[in-house]
């Protein structure tokens, strides 16, 4: 195999001539059931795929501690995308093969907001969810990300703020006013980018979230690096999303299909919309014998 070497910017290898055929996958929403099970149609599919040589991977904004034992469940080896594109880890090896934490410059915007409009928030670090005391009622909901958690008396001290190394994402909670003015003092221009969403998980109707992580950096980004890994055109490459950080990765590749129960602006983003949705799973069987795989 030829040497791949890296390309500046993203940390993106370079590309080899085309072998075979990649199927990207988002996780919570699109593979895995409310109880983060693996749908038992995908998990068939997948095996099929892999059989047939189908590189199969994923992409998704769970931290990596809170995905490798679903890669590992479905024998997927290689590079997955985490945290939407922040993180690319060799599912077989644990090696990290690229990082895009926080910039300091763009941490001491987000601790600004973060004082200013006091939403209760997460550091995802390392490969931890670091939390303080306002955190505990709802690490529930976060612990989707990842199960590993660290609680700190106050994360917003800017003392412990700066102490903590690797910052790759931040998430908040609150009300939908608070969020949102936390997130209009985010910008590329601070190296900041952010998605706000109201939290459909049960228990936490009402609540408001924000997912802030490096300008630049996205679920698109991650699925070129996977495509220029395994010489695949992004042209060519499928993938299966749900929700609106599928978004960019949905509009990067030529081959995107959509869950039945995705919100709108996801499905318009998307060239297919499935028939399947997250409870009655299947979507990834749907897409592949759509896209010609199976």
């Amino acid at each position: 195999m030829a040497d791949q070497g890296q390309e500046e910017g993203l940390g993106l290898p370079r590309q080899r001539c085309q072998l075979t055929e990649l199927l990207v996958t988002d996780l919570d929403g699109t593979l895995l059931t409310s109880d983060g099970e693996v749908h038992e149609q995908d998990r068939r599919a997948i095996a099929a795929l892999l059989e047939r040589g189908v590189v199969v991977s994923v992409c998704t904004g769970r931290m990596y501690s809170g995905t490798r034992h679903i890669a590992q469940s479905l024998s997927l080896s290689g590079p997955i995308g985490c945290l939407d594109g922040s993180h690319i880890v060799d599912a077989a090896t644990d090696e990290h093969l690229a990082r895009h934490p926080l910039s300091d410059f763009a941490r001491d915007v987000l601790l600004s907001a973060l004082e200013r409009h006091a939403p209760v928030s997460f550091l995802f670090a390392g490969d931890e969810i670091i939390h303080d005391d306002r955190g505990e009622p709802f690490l529930p909901y976060v612990r989707q990300w990842s199960a590993r958690a660290r609680r700190l008396p106050r994360l917003t001290d800017k003392q412990t703020w700066h102490s903590i190394q690797g910052v790759a994402a931040v998430v908040s909670v609150g009300d939908q006013a608070q969020i949102e003015r936390t997130a209009k003092e985010l910008s590329a221009e601070s190296g900041l980018s952010s998605i706000t969403f109201p939290v459909g998980r049960e228990g936490f109707r009402g609540t408001w979230g924000m997912v802030a992580r490096a300008a630049g950096v996205s679920k698109a980004t991650a699925v070129e690096w996977l495509a220029r890994y395994h010489g695949v055109s992004l042209e060519d490459v499928v993938a299966v999303g749900d929700w609106l950080n599928d978004v960019p990765m949905l509009r990067a590749v030529g081959r995107s299909y959509a869950m039945a129960q995705a919100p709108e602006s996801v499905k318009s983003a998307a060239k297919h919309v499935l028939d399947a949705d997250a409870w009655s799973g299947g979507g990834i069987a749907e897409a592949a014998e759509r896209a010609g795989l199976l």
